[in-house]
Order: C-alpha cells, then sequence, then structure tokens
C-alpha cells in the first residue's frame, strides 16, 4: 500500500515539475519516479505535532489583567467553537474534497497541473488542507533559516515531505480533529494565528459569532493574507471574499440568495477590527511588568538555559499571578508623577518600590517614566531595578545606609544610650581594610548642621555623619556591608558591596528594590525573603507549574532588627524637634524610616516601612547625579536651592504607603528587644528610646540650625519638616552616573 501511494506521489510530483509549478529539477534527468519511491520512502512515517504558541497573562495578585503577551498572538479552541459557516467556508476555498481523500487528493492536484499548464502560471495549488497544516506546523516548528527554508521553498522534497505526513497524520487524526489543529494554526493576517485571534482582530467577536459574510472573508485571507488584509485592502478583499461565496453556492453549503445578500455588505462596513496589545508597553504597571519577564528569563527555575526559558515565553498559552497589587501600584505612579509629572522640564526621575515584609512579595514597583525607546519623559531602563533585570548600575544611596551600620553597633554591643561626642568637621585615622588589616589613612567628614554628643536615637534622627563614622570605625568595615548583602543589597552592577569608610554614608550605588527589601527585613524582624514576583503559572490545560516559593531566612537577630526599627520610628514619629523624617508621619498608623541625600543633592531617597509594607524611593537624574546635581533647579514648576531627602522622595513615600494602606486597619508595631526600646508612635515619653544626658555630657552642644531647612517644602505642621538631612563625607565618588539613558 505504501508503495502504491509512493508511487502516486511520484507521478504527483513529476506532474507538478511538467506542469510548471516551478519546482527545480533534480540532477540532470529530471525527476524520476524511482528516485521519488526511494526518498519518500526514507522519509519518517510519522510528525510531532506539538502545542502551538499561544498568548499569556500577567494578572495581578486580585487576578485584573496586567498585560498580554505573545509571539504569536492565538488562543486555540475546539472546532464546536467554530461557528458552522465558518468550516465549511475553509473546506469550501481551500479544499472543497477534503472528506473525500485521506490527506493526498491525487485528482485535485492533476486537475491543478492541467490548468496551471495551461495558463503558464501557477494558479492552482495541488495541496490539501491537511498538507497545508503540515507545512504550517512545519514552518512554526523552524529554528533557523536552513529549516524555514525547508518548510517553505518549492522543492519535489518539501512537497514528498508534505504527502508523507500527511498520509499519517490522516491514520492518526479525524477529519474534524485535522481541521480544528488547521483552523487554530494558520495565519490569517494582521498578527492573528488561528481563526480565534482573527475573529477578534477584524470583528471583534469570537469565532463561534462570525456571520457569513464574515467567515467567508477570513477563509479568503489564507491564501495571500498581505493581500487580502480586509483593513488594508478592502475592495481586493471583498472580491475575494465574493470568490468564497461563489464556491460555497456551487458545493451545496448556501444559496445563490444567501451569497448575494452577503456580498452587498461593504467590506468597510463589515469590519469591526481590534487591536490587542501585546507586551508590557501599554500596561499600566510596564516596568513591574517587564521585571516579571526578566525574572523568568533569568531564573533557572524556569529552565536550566537563556535559550530553554526563552522558549518558556515564546511557546505562551501561560496564566502568570503576580504579587502586585493594583491599589498600591497606582497609588505609587500617582505619587511620583505628582511630585515630577513625566514630561517635566527638570528631566529628573523617581522610582519607588514598595514590598510586603516577611514573605518578599513585590507591591509595587513604578517610576514617572513611560515605556518607550525615544522621546522626553520614555525610558525601557527600570530605575527600581539591577542591571540584570533590565535595571541599571545602582544610585548612591545616602543615609539611608545608616541603617546596615546601626545594625552591626546593636549587635556588637555598643549601647543605644551611649553618647558618642560628634564633632563637625570630624577626622577618623582608625579605619583598616577589613580583609588585609591595611590603613585608609585620615578621612575628614563633616555634618550638615549640627554637631554635639549624641545617643543612636538622636543621632539618627539627625543624621549624625560623623557619628555613623564613629561607630563603623569601632564594628570595623566587613559587617555593615555584611549585613547589608545579607539583606539582598548589593551594587546595581551584582557585585559585592566595597568594605569602605564612606559605607555607611551611603556611596554604594544600588537599587530601590534593593533598599526597600533591606528595610522590609527589619520590619519583619530580621527575617529576609528573596523578592518575589510571581505567585502562581497555569499552563494552557490550567494545571498548576513550580514556580519558587517564599524563600526566608533569619539574616540577623529579633533583638537586632527590632532595636533598629525603634529607632527608625524615632525619626517619623519621635518627639526631637528638627528630625529629618518628622513630614513622612502618616495620619492613622506608626511608621519607620530614614531620610537619604549624597554630596550635592546628586540623588535623594527616603526608605521607610509600617509593619506591613516597606518602601523605598529615590529620586535624581538618569544622566548622571554629579553632572546634573539636584540644587538650583525648577522641579513641578516649584523652584528650589536644593532637593534632600525630606524634599521629595519623603513626601513620595507617604503619599504612596497612604494609598496603598487605605481602607486597612492600622497595625502596631511589636518590638521585642534587650534594650527595651519601644517604636515612638503614641507614646507620650521617650524614655524608652531616649534619656537625659549625664551631668557633663551636655546634649545643648547639638546646634541645629532650623534656617537652613528648604522652606519650599516646609509645611507648618510637624515641625522641621524638610530638613536638610545630611551630605555625605568627601571620600564619596564624585561620579556614580546612573547609566540610564531616557
Amino acid at each position: 500500500m505504501i508503495r502504491l501511494v509512493a508511487l502516486l506521489a511520484a507521478a504527483v510530483i513529476a506532474g507538478l515539475v511538467a506542469g510548471l509549478m516551478a519546482l527545480p529539477l533534480i540532477g540532470g534527468a529530471g525527476v524520476t519516479a524511482r528516485n521519488v519511491v526511494q526518498s519518500f520512502e526514507r522519509l519518517p512515517e510519522t510528525m510531532d505535532t506539538p502545542p502551538l504558541p499561544q498568548r499569556s497573562q500577567i494578572l495581578a495578585s486580585d487576578g485584573s489583567v496586567i498585560a498580554t503577551l505573545f509571539y504569536q498572538n492565538r488562543v486555540e479552541i475546539p472546532l464546536q467553537s467554530v461557528a458552522p459557516v465558518m468550516r465549511q467556508a475553509t473546506v469550501a476555498i481551500e479544499d472543497s474534497r477534503y472528506l473525500d481523500h485521506n490527506g493526498v487528493d491525487v485528482r485535485g492536484t492533476l486537475r491543478a497541473v492541467a490548468s496551471n499548464t495551461r495558463s503558464g502560471d501557477v494558479q492552482q495549488g495541488g495541496s490539501t488542507l491537511t498538507m497545508q497544516y503540515v507545512k504550517n506546523v512545519l514552518v512554526n516548528e523552524a529554528t533557523n533559516a536552513e529549516e524555514l527554508e525547508a518548510a517553505r521553498g518549492q522543492s519535489p522534497v518539501r512537497k514528498l515531505r508534505e504527502v508523507r505526513y500527511a498520509l499519517a497524520l490522516e491514520r492518526r487524526y479525524s477529519k474534524p480533529e485535522i481541521l480544528e489543529r488547521y483552523l487554530n494554526i494558520v495565519y490569517f493576517g494582521a498578527g492573528a494565528y488561528g481563526v480565534e485571534a482573527a475573529a477578534k482582530r477584524y470583528f471583534s467577536k469570537t469565532a463561534a459569532e462570525l456571520t457569513l459574510p464574515e467567515a467567508a472573508t477570513l477563509a479568503g485571507i489564507v491564501q495571500q493574507p498581505t493581500a487580502f488584509d480586509p483593513i488594508r485592502n478592502p475592495e481586493r478583499s471583498a472580491k475575494r471574499r465574493d470568490m468564497v461565496l461563489a464556491r460555497m453556492t456551487q458545493l451545496g453549503y448556501i444559496t445563490k440568495g444567501q451569497a448575494a445578500q452577503a456580498a452587498l455588505i461593504p467590506m468597510q462596513v463589515l469590519i469591526k477590527p481590534t487591536i490587542v496589545p501585546n507586551g508590557c508597553t501599554t500596561s499600566y504597571a510596564p516596568f513591574f511588568c517587564d521585571y516579571v519577564l526578566q525574572t523568568i528569563r533569568t531564573d533557572p527555575a524556569f529552565g536550566d538555559t537563556p535559550e530553554s526559558r526563552e522558549a518558556f515565553l515564546r511557546r505562551g498559552g501561560y496564566t502568570v499571578r503576580t504579587t502586585l497589587n493594583p491599589k498600591a501600584q497606582r497609588g505609587a505612579f500617582e505619587a511620583v508623577t505628582d511630585a515630577i509629572p513625566i514630561n517635566d522640564e527638570s528631566r529628573r526621575a523617581a522610582a519607588i518600590t514598595m514590598m510586603e515584609p516577611g514573605t518578599g512579595n513585590i507591591l509595587a514597583m513604578t517610576q514617572n517614566r513611560e515605556w518607550g525607546t525615544s522621546g522626553r519623559g520614555k525610558t525601557t531602563y527600570n530605575y527600581n531595578t539591577d542591571r540584570a533585570h533590565g535595571g541599571t548600575i545602582g544610585m548612591q544611596a545616602g543615609s539611608t545606609f545608616k541603617v546596615f551600620t546601626l545594625a552591626a553597633a546593636l549587635e556588637s554591643g555598643i549601647s543605644p544610650t551611649e553618647y558618642i561626642s560628634s564633632p563637625s568637621p570630624n577626622t577618623f585615622e582608625g579605619f583598616t581594610n577589613c580583609e588585609t588589616g591595611a590603613s585608609f589613612g585620615p578621612i575628614t567628614v563633616r555634618n550638615s548642621t549640627g554637631q554635639g554628643t549624641f545617643d543612636m536615637a538622636r543621632a539618627t534622627a539627625y543624621s549624625i555623619n560623623t557619628y555613623f563614622m564613629a561607630i563603623e570605625e569601632r564594628t570595623g568595615l566587613c559587617r555593615p556591608a555584611e549585613i547589608a548583602e545579607s539583606m539582598g543589597v548589593f551594587l546595581g552592577s551584582g557585585e559585592p558591596l566595597l568594605r569602605v569608610p564612606s559605607f555607611t554614608l551611603g556611596s554604594m550605588e544600588v537599587t530601590p528594590l534593593a533598599m526597600a527589601n533591606a528595610y522590609a527585613t527589619f520590619a519583619a524582624h530580621g527575617v529576609y525573603c528573596k523578592p518575589r514576583s510571581i505567585l502562581e503559572i497555569r499552563d494552557r490545560d490550567n494545571r498548576s507549574l513550580d514556580v519558587p516559593d517564599e524563600d526566608c531566612t533569619q539574616v540577623i537577630s529579633q533583638d537586632v532588627a527590632d532595636g533598629v526599627a525603634a529607632i527608625l520610628t524615632g525619626v517619623i514619629d519621635g518627639p526631637i524637634t528638627g528630625r529629618t523624617g518628622a513630614a513622612m508621619s502618616l495620619a492613622d498608623r506608626p511608621a519607620a524610616g530614614k531620610t537619604g541625600t549624597t554630596n550635592e543633592s546628586a540623588a535623594v531617597w527616603f526608605a521607610g516601612f509600617t509593619p506591613d509594607i516597606a518602601a523605598a524611593v529615590w529620586v535624581g537624574d538618569p544622566r548622571g547625579g554629579f553632572a546634573h546635581p539636584m540644587k538650583n533647579l525648577t522641579i513641578n514648576g516649584k523652584y528650589y536651592d536644593q532637593v534632600f531627602g525630606g524634599t521629595l522622595p519623603g513626601p513620595i513615600w507617604k503619599q504612596s504607603m497612604t494609598a496603598a494602606l487605605e481602607g486597612t486597619d492600622p497595625t502596631p508595631f511589636t518590638l521585642s528587644n534587650e534594650w527595651s526600646l519601644r517604636p515612638a508612635r503614641g507614646v507620650t515619653s521617650m524614655s524608652s528610646l531616649l534619656r537625659d544626658p549625664k551631668p557633663g555630657e551636655g546634649s545643648d552642644e547639638f546646634v541645629f540650625d532650623n534656617s537652613a531647612k528648604p522652606t519650599a517644602t516646609a509645611p507648618a505642621e510637624p515641625p522641621a519638616t524638610g530638613t536638610p538631612d545630611d551630605d555625605s563625607a568627601p571620600t564619596v565618588p564624585e561620579e556614580a552616573p546612573v547609566a540610564a539613558p531616557e
């Protein structure tokens, strides 16, 4: 039987060549029957039919759609979900003898040969619908140019392969099954693969709802999708539609009256197109969306190699439910764009990441930019993330880094109630390389506005540089950096943090995501959780796939973490006049946080948390903070002599937190530590955080110059709003560009 079919195939192929089907000759003598038979018998009898690429959806945590992604815009559906008239139109125009042959229609092929011979051109094809399906599968599975040419090229070998596979498929599947597969794989133009996507693209409806004129239009497109595109070429498409209607009439699928009625409808009236957004670009959370894709591309959980992870995305058909909280995301975007509009003349950028302590879940990630490759206010760089996840090399964090020195100090036994002399300027000569023991030499540091003798709470509230340099000198340089790295903080380039004296002043270039997660670790009593953006992935059959679970580790003791948290609550809610975080006090709940300002205000930050949410905000210039410092400039119509951590990042943080927590019950801090440090909110006496100075210590040495605060941002209540945070030490590098052009 197989040899008989092979002989028939030989006749078909030879006829195609003789009939000017544009097939090249093999050798000088042409195609012989023996060669064809031998080639045919050597071909595999079966063909793999892997799942087709489909659309994937990325969802927020509540199930709402963030983005739709596809390499091929396709939604697979069963044949029962295709209107009967669409099935009839397809068979009528593509393979009217579909129900009568076994995959190879010799009669139809010879008829095509005769027609093409008479015309001297290729006007009729000899491929059956089954053979067309085979060709589409081979094209779809091609991984390189050679395989693609083999699937598309006009050659006897290709035809032989299609015949062989078509015969095998007809034995394996029923006619309805093959028709279903064909309708799901075939390209209908305008980016629509499969009949369901095509119905949506051209008529804004499902394939089950297609009418006769719509079905005839779609069936007519397949032969030449560009030429018969009803949107771009309505007249040619209408003629092709009428040809389909005529063929359906000849075969008895419809009456002449039905065909005439359908042909009366102008194509411009018939077409009601819908464009399906593809990718993160049009999402309301484009940078978070891209972070999810970058996570899949870089995480071995989704494939052992970059190629296999890319194939995971290419196959599609997945529903990815993420950690994103839509309310938090929209509130954060409103906050950054209220502070600095997208197209602001200053060109300054603002970015914020919000996280859930104790889980690693990313709740929001946004910036005052649109996703795009050109134009002011557009970028494809995610200012919240590191280079490996589509971001930048990071930005200097300023005094938000002082929390790591606080933790190291408490851990090493330095008492929070110990008063330390902190003059300005002050020279430090005791710093040594924590690995080699080599001395760094004398380092001189100054404070922004104050000097005196401080305990931890006051020094943190005022962000006293010389105090933190003094305790860092005592802890050594290794442990503060080790604590930061244990909380996921590395350079934006992915490299380890530098063990240098300016560490505590925030000379390291890091990301808002890393800082938000570090502060979330303090909120979670010292438990660090790896950042997590994906909760669940389901495939096209609704089967759940393995995704990374919460990955949490106790990296510092609860004593130390809660001690730091208690001190940070005093920055926002404590009674100290002139504290840097006073303006960030939330209306209905306690909070903790820290401002950060680098040399020349090249970058300004605020990082903070409640028990429920941690967030970090960066504001700066993507072109390079030291080349474009935030001094003597106008932002959003308002002039600033200098921008500080409490000027813009702090209010962005407060507005974002307020929006995200709206409608939720306030959660109190529950802090337990050996120093009996308590949260500041609601405490009338700060005796647990602050003690009166001992005789001779005299905190009256501290001088705070209220005139130095930026009056442009200082509301009436609470006092000291927008107080300058601090200027980093001269040891901070002079230039640290973000390397993220707009």
